[in-house]
């Protein structure tokens, strides 16, 4: 087993450890920072701000991913 898989199944199963309405209401939660940091993103490259940019578009990548896991 590659680390990769061994991590993956690690946090596979503390996700699935956790009662529904808690995974629930993560993934609520992970979706609405999602949103609001791709807003940011958006926001700081219209004014010219491109590390700021980058920076709330990993945030939202990263919060979009997490979100996935959870389902």
């Amino acid at each position: 087993m590659s680390r990769d898989d061994a991590l993956r199944a690690k946090w596979v199963g503390r996700f699935a450890a956790l009662p529904a309405p808690a995974r629930d209401a993560l993934r609520g939660a992970l979706l609405d920072l999602r949103a609001e940091a791709l807003d940011r993103a958006e926001y700081c490259w219209r004014k010219h701000k491109a590390p700021m940019a980058a920076y709330w578009k990993a945030v939202g990548v990263y919060a979009g991913h997490m979100a996935r896991s959870l389902r």
